[in-house]
């Protein structure tokens, strides 16, 4: 549990999406999906206040999925661990899936994953949630979903390479992009949450590799607010930034590492080197054991591999790498970070180890940040 008076705040790509419409409602509608029920230890054994699901299918019915997944899974204890109860959860339509009509790729042809607003089979594949054991302040959430790659100044869209019907209408989020006020006993926290891109599975115009950039600065201009931030408007209309002084934290699986990959140079740094923004650095004994172990690429890796959060094996040539983040703001007091990555023999190392891995690819990143009493105004 965090120490008294800090918030536990979590990032976690689930993989719990599914190959069709429906199909993770249909799993976590009974107690005994196996890959959900592993999900949940994971989370019962850190047990953030609150915490963001990455690759988690939106699908628009009721009960949500999210629904499903607290009342199964995170509220029945799993493999004994204590069940963990968020009565307050946010969910809302992704990008993924939605057709545009338009052929994106070039391949001649207008239809399928590669022609929607963002990568999926069917609209909210890979989609978000988000778990809080503390309330949402619904009038004051924004989304950006809707927000127009082309309306950014200074964007890397290849303007040679999409026809101006599609530079018209893309939209720079590939999920969307979330400001989610949370009230901690009347203080507000913004939690910026996100999933852009992977910097691959495109061709020489590195179409992913850029969008990947301006969906991290998206989060890099709305935080600094002011003037940098103008351009930018919400799925309702209103434009600009976060007010100074606003605190947050900035979390998700933002498909970035800062010195591995196929990320575009400098991409997620316009985060850890904001001004505004402090990097706790969550690390892990189990990422270094599986550099180790697994040796391959990460053997000429220049990052430190104690700070990897996702174990990418079943591509031989991509390593592992820190892609997940939990980044605070500066106002803000840090009292702790992790990531859940037991090394072999540690309790839970079972739901990390081996390939093929019974949660996800992907690492728990956690951060706890102090709320003290009295020096934490509204806003």
């Amino acid at each position: 549990m965090p120490d008294r008076g800090a918030l536990r705040i979590a990032t976690y790509n689930t993989s719990l999406f599914r190959a069709s419409a429906g199909a993770l409602l249909a799993d976590l509608s009974g107690p005994d999906d196996r890959q959900a029920r592993a999900v949940a230890e994971v989370i019962q054994r850190v047990r953030p206040d609150i915490v963001l699901l990455n690759e988690f299918d939106y699908v628009p019915d009721s009960p949500s999925c999210a629904d499903l997944f607290r009342r199964n899974y995170l509220e029945a204890g799993q493999n004994g661990q204590d069940p963990v109860h968020y009565p307050f959860a946010f969910t809302a339509p992704s990008n993924t899936g939605v057709p545009t009509g338009l052929d994106l790729d070039g391949d001649g042809v207008a239809g399928g994953p590669q022609d929607a607003f963002g990568y999926g089979d069917f609209e909210g594949q890979y989609g978000m949630a988000m778990l809080s054991r503390y309330p949402f302040d619904a009038a004051a959430v924004r989304t950006f979903r809707l927000f127009r790659w082309q309306d950014m100044p200074g964007n890397l869209m290849p303007a040679d390479f999409y026809p101006e019907p599609a530079r018209a209408v893309l939209r720079l989020s590939s999920k969307s992009h979330w400001d989610l006020p949370v009230s901690v006993h009347g203080r507000i926290l913004h939690v910026l949450a996100c999933h852009p891109v992977p910097p691959f599975f495109d061709g020489p115009e590195r179409r992913n590799r850029r969008r990947n950039h301006d969906e991290i600065r998206l989060w890099a201009d709305y935080v600094a607010g002011g003037d940098r931030a103008a351009y930018l408007y919400d799925d309702a209309g209103a434009a600009g930034g976060l007010a100074a002084g606003g605190r947050f934290v900035i979390l998700g699986d933002l498909n970035s590492d800062p010195q591995d990959g196929k990320a575009w140079p400098g991409a997620v740094r316009q985060l850890l080197d904001h001004p505004l923004i402090q990097d706790p650095r969550p690390a892990s004994a189990g990422a270094v054991e599986a550099t180790r172990l697994q040796g391959g690429p990460n053997v000429h890796h220049l990052g430190d591999p104690r700070l990897d959060t996702a174990d990418f094996r079943a591509n031989p040539r991509t390593g592992n790498l820190r892609v997940d983040y939990v980044l605070p703001s500066r106002n803000l007091m840090v009292a702790g970070a992790g990531v859940f990555w037991p090394r072999t023999g540690e309790p839970g190392a079972e739901l990390t180890n081996p390939f093929p891995f019974p949660t996800s690819d992907h690492r728990l990143v956690w951060a706890d940040v102090e709320l003290p009493e009295g020096e934490f105004p509204p806003g």
